[in-house]
């Protein structure tokens, strides 16, 4: 099982974000010193989605889920996250696991 911080830390790997962590607040952009966290912050997580070029997609319907595709090199794979209760909070993580597949690869 993955952390919310081991998640974090790959995503930001796969976008070359530089990261330090803040006790007080959490992570920071090493470049300019903001808090980052895609988690949590739907800028954050737009942000990741551009860079790393996912693909975004949602179901609202009873399956209730978000989606996010990214290029592995030899296909497309897709990162699936139930709705819950707050589907901005499943689109995100959702955003956040593809961006951590992708940082998996990065040396």
């Amino acid at each position: 099982m993955t952390t919310d911080r081991e998640l974090l830390e790959l995503a930001a790997r796969a976008s070359e974000v530089e990261l330090w962590l803040d006790s007080v607040s959490g992570y920071r952009n090493g470049a300019n010193g903001d808090t980052w966290n895609p988690l949590t912050d739907d800028g954050d997580a737009l942000r990741l989605a551009v860079k790393l070029e996912l693909e975004i997609s949602a179901s609202y319907d009873e399956s209730a889920i978000a989606y996010v595709g990214y290029d592995d090199g030899d296909r497309i794979r897709y990162v699936i996250e139930p709705k819950g209760d707050d589907p901005y909070a499943a689109t995100r993580r959702a955003i956040v696991r593809a961006a951590a597949e992708i940082g998996r690869k990065v040396p």
